[in-house]
């Protein structure tokens, strides 16, 4: 099983906007752009929403028949471990190994001192194409490397192992996730992780790094773009290096976890993929939920209704819903507008204050952020939600395509 050059991380909450997203593939399919979509959904917003794995796998199979998509799709088991991947074994067939929990622990010395031993021809001064200046590397460099993440890798190895034995070889692919890590990783930190998956007989097809600046949920990302493109380039140069140099998949690539809306970068993005050739996987899930949202405002009546209800149960319970989300997002509680005012609001305000538009005075990236992770209090309605979910089925599908094709995919492969 092979992904594609170009794959999009399309998650959705509620299961219900598959159609409308392979939509927007269809139309850069007809562009001239395959992008292979990834119905992705962590074990997190499947215990939040109380859904399983077989109802993405349902909803990706629906929409691939329904538009007659022919090209390659993928289910997602995002962000899982040893601890979770049993629930996703059978619906899913593209596997987010997520050992940050695992990743700072040392592992033996003995492992140590064999990896350093096994990698000795690549201390000095490294060359690599792509990159402007040689990498110098030391003995202790990848000493220090291997003790912060040769233990992770190796769960990684055991995560995959399990899979494999369940599903068998050639029907999955893998992701290893390292972007929830304290720091950004250097070209040579990336370098000999690389290295590690390769050691550990996982045949990754892409790598998800810690980039330098905030990904924060549902709004646009913080930091040094240029730094942030300079980052990016030398971390596809390591990557062609490693696939040449350690025998990894071709079609190796690299995955940006974006959080979503990540809309100054892209243009970077676009421009490093233009040059080198390269391919990308980009994950965008929360974006269809806000959709969601913004389709019912925009609907008025009960739709409205439902926003606000959601807006102000997400206020009240601010704490408690970022709580698990606290290193993804900086909500600032002074800049959150309270519930009886946005009760007053109709539904143009209302979608100007959610929709990601920073040209648009009343956008408010707090208020986003909270609706980014208030998903619970939706779920919580029940059949209130999910039946608005249908009722308004047309404003919201035109939403959730409109942006996913204007703002994501246009800005990143057209």
């Amino acid at each position: 099983m092979r992904l594609p050059s170009y794959s999009l991380g399309v998650g959705d909450r509620f299961a219900r906007q598959g159609k409308a997203q392979l939509a927007a593939l269809v139309r850069a399919r007809d562009l001239g752009v395959t992008i292979a979509p990834v119905w992705n959904k962590s074990n997190r917003e499947h215990q939040i929403v109380g859904s399983r794995p077989a109802e993405v796998r349902a909803e990706a199979d629906a929409a691939v028949k329904a538009l007659g998509w022919e090209a390659p799709y993928f289910v997602d088991a995002d962000h899982i471990g040893l601890k979770t991947v049993e629930g996703f074994l059978e619906a899913c067939d593209f596997f987010t190994l997520d050992v940050a929990d695992v990743t700072g622990t040392p592992a033996a010395p003995e492992a140590v001192a064999a990896f350093v031993k096994r990698h000795a021809d690549l201390a000095g001064t490294l060359r690599v194409p792509g990159i402007e200046s040689p990498l110098a590397v030391t003995p202790a460099q990848v000493e220090a490397i291997a003790r912060k993440y040769l233990l992770a890798v190796q769960e990684a190895g055991r995560i995959y192992r399990r899979i494999l034995e369940a599903k068998g070889e050639g029907r999955f692919v893998v992701e290893i996730s390292m972007d929830e890590t304290d720091r950004p990783q250097t070209p040579v930190e990336l370098l000999f992780i690389l290295a590690a998956v390769a050691d550990a007989g996982i045949p990754a097809r892409t790598v998800a790094p810690k980039f330098t600046g905030r990904f924060n949920k549902g709004v646009d990302y913080a930091g040094d773009t240029a730094l942030f493109e300079r980052e990016f380039n030398d971390d596809l140069a390591v990557i062609a290096f490693a696939v040449r140099t350690f025998g990894l998949p071709a079609d190796l690539k690299l995955s940006v976890h974006s959080g979503s809306d990540k809309f100054s970068i892209y243009e970077p993005i676009r421009r490093a993929l233009k040059r080198t050739g390269a391919g990308l996987h980009v994950k965008t899930a929360g974006t269809t939920w806000l959709e969601e949202l913004v389709g019912l405002a925009a609907a008025g009546g009960e739709g409205l209704a439902i926003a606000k209800d959601i807006y102000a149960g997400a206020r009240a319970r601010l704490e408690e819903l970022r709580a698990p989300y606290a290193t993804v997002v900086d909500i600032d509680p002074a800049r959150l507008p309270a519930a009886d005012a946005v009760r007053a609001w109709d539904g143009p305000a209302f979608v100007r204050a959610l929709r990601h538009d920073p040209a648009c005075p009343d956008y408010n990236p707090h208020l986003r952020q909270l609706l980014h992770v208030g998903y619970k209090v939706a779920a919580e309605m029940g059949a209130r939600y999910r039946d608005a979910l249908g009722r308004f089925e047309a404003e919201i599908a035109r939403n959730v395509e409109e942006n996913l094709f204007e703002r994501h995919i246009r800005r990143l492969f057209l």
